[in-house]
């Protein structure tokens, strides 16, 4: 420590001991530890004010370099900007969606795209009858829908008279 050797050091515990005397030195062994580790947290202190000077030193350099370069736009690179954009799109589409399914609704005339046959007959599929014990059935043709009864035709049937005369 400060180039002193155990020898040297010796002496000059020996001296303090004669000089000071007994009584007195574990006092000032005291004292000078309180001064000693009051000056190693002033250093490191300072030792932290220059660090962190030097690190908002490097980080303007780097801020200037980066707005000085004129290839690189540092507010196309937000992120919330590309997010908001992305649920605007989102929403845009959604009420589309909303308004298209509303019409629909507003709509109930109009045929849906893929509307049902109603009444259309059903494909008939020839079956061969099998070799086995059931007799085949005849297929019969599908009942024609019976017209509401506004439309259908009143007939008027009269009794006929039994032909006792």
């Amino acid at each position: 420590m400060f180039g002193i050797d155990s020898p040297e050091l010796l002496v000059i515990a020996i001296v303090a001991l004669v000089v000071i005397g007994p009584k007195e030195l574990p006092g000032l062994l005291r004292t000078w530890g309180k001064w000693m580790a009051q000056m190693r947290g002033m250093a490191s202190e300072f030792r932290g004010h220059v660090d962190e000077m030097v690190r908002q030193s490097e980080l303007d350099e780097v801020k200037k370099q980066l707005e000085g370069s004129p290839g690189l736009d540092l507010q196309s690179l937000d992120p919330t900007k590309q997010i908001k954009q992305h649920i605007q799109e989102g929403m845009a589409e959604g009420e589309k969606a909303f308004n298209e399914a509303k019409s629909t609704f507003d709509n109930p005339l109009a045929e849906p795209e893929s509307a049902p046959q109603v009444g259309a007959p059903a494909p008939q599929i020839a079956a061969e009858p099998a070799a086995t014990a059931e007799p085949a059935v005849a297929e019969t043709p599908p009942a024609e829908p019976a017209a509401p009864p506004s439309e259908t035709p009143q007939i008027e049937q009269k009794p006929t008279k039994a032909a006792a005369e």
